[in-house]
């Protein structure tokens, strides 16, 4: 454990933090992906059809394959001086060189998370796709198997260079159970954490995650000790709700609240899904994380989930064996990190499970709580334990990422 004293800087404001004596690990954190990521490491052959950022009728575009595949931006709001900007403003105009470089360099970021107090970082994706969708949609399957590898290859190289403290989670090829089984064993291998999933595979071609089909790659994911990660919008599908929850006549930093608000929400639906699937009573020591989805929603969800399933499936919970609000604490995670419940955050810790709750900072999209991040969420958690307080800012992750 790392005890320092620190300041970060923010335009005209300097924010000093406390004495470090709690282990923090922040669940959340994103890669605003470089626009040379994949051909820096391509071999010359695949060099001008793995994705790249070109400029496309006169915006600057992911191509992959020759085809554009979604718009490129830095993808954060954070800037270089450490202020944040407007959402609106920051996501679709910046460039990589007006976002801060602890979004992009690993020790720029890792001198971030010196100057807050944090430990280790899980890291997702941005441009890219949440859950890596957006690397999955070409047809040439080997160019696909390339694209994922070249990724993961390089995300095990920062958690190497790191000693442990970024874990840049691997993305899964969710086209094929087979070779989502093979590159679990692949990245388990390399040292991986954990993995990130989509959501809906279904999407890319394959079967959806209730059927049995999946059961090897699960069975893959226990054996490794590789919790399987559902951040929000990770898959087509669920950018596909995204772009729909706003009424079109808001404005457009509107429609972007609506659309974050309502994307938390949307991961009830994948924990649903999850729970009443029978997946867990077949691999009891498998650990899911819903990831930047808050916890608010969640006993309200697993109360009208038992409720449902003893209403209208009876059979179909007799054959489970348990509620699922019961198989929620004995295998999933949600996130948290701006949430204080009205002054009654301590009852929704209680609901939810102190056991069941992960600490994120989501640096540097728009809902980031920089800075001073664990203050911030240290000041929020003052109703809480010592012990609850603990688990939370990082004792859980310490547990569940082998930390």
């Amino acid at each position: 454990m790392r005890v320092n004293t620190c300041f970060f800087q923010a335009e005209n404001l300097t924010f000093m933090c406390m004495t470090k004596t709690d282990f923090v690990v922040d669940a959340d954190s994103h890669w605003c992906e470089r626009p040379d990521l994949f051909t820096s490491l391509a071999p010359p052959e695949y060099r001008d059809r793995v994705p790249q950022v070109r400029e496309v009728d006169g915006q600057l575009m992911w191509v992959f394959d020759g085809q554009p595949s979604g718009k490129f931006s830095a993808g954060g709001v954070v800037a270089r001086d450490g202020s944040k900007e407007e959402s609106e403003i920051a996501l679709h105009t910046w460039t990589i060189d007006q976002i801060h470089e602890g979004a992009y360099d690993p020790d720029a970021r890792l001198q971030v998370m010196d100057d807050c107090g944090i430990d280790a970082q899980v890291i997702f994706p941005s441009t890219i796709g949440l859950g890596g969708q957006g690397l999955a949609q070409v047809t040439d399957e080997k160019l696909r198997r390339l694209t994922f590898e070249l990724y993961n290859d390089r995300q095990a190289q920062i958690q190497r260079d790191s000693d442990n403290r970024l874990l840049p989670l691997p993305l899964m090829p969710a086209w094929s159970v087979q070779e989502c089984v093979r590159e679990a064993k692949r990245v388990a291998a390399l040292g991986a954490r954990g993995v990130n999933m989509t959501s809906d595979p279904q999407d890319l071609g394959a079967p959806d995650l209730a059927s049995r089909e999946w059961d090897p790659f699960w069975e893959a994911c226990t054996e490794a000790e590789l919790p399987v990660h559902f951040h929000i919008g990770a898959s087509v599908t669920g950018m596909t709700f995204y772009g729909k929850y706003p009424w079109a006549s808001h404005p457009p930093s509107t429609r972007l609240a609506i659309g974050g608000t309502l994307l938390f929400i949307g991961n009830a639906r994948v924990v649903a899904n999850l729970l009443v699937s029978g997946i867990f009573n077949r691999h009891p020591d498998l650990k899911v994380v819903s990831v930047e989805s808050g916890c608010g929603w969640v006993p309200f969800i697993l109360e009208a989930l038992d409720y449902e399933m003893t209403e209208n499936a009876p059979s179909d919970l007799a054959r489970l064996g348990r509620l699922p609000s019961e198989y929620f604490r004995s295998n999933i995670y949600a996130t948290y990190w701006f949430e204080t419940n009205q002054g009654k955050l301590a009852s929704l810790v209680d609901s939810v499970g102190e056991d069941n709750i992960l600490f994120e900072t989501d640096f540097p999209h728009p809902t980031c709580l920089y800075p001073s991040p664990v203050e911030r969420a240290k000041e929020s958690m003052k109703s809480l334990s010592d012990t609850a307080r603990r688990k939370i800012l990082g004792e859980n992750a310490r547990r569940l990422y082998r930390l």
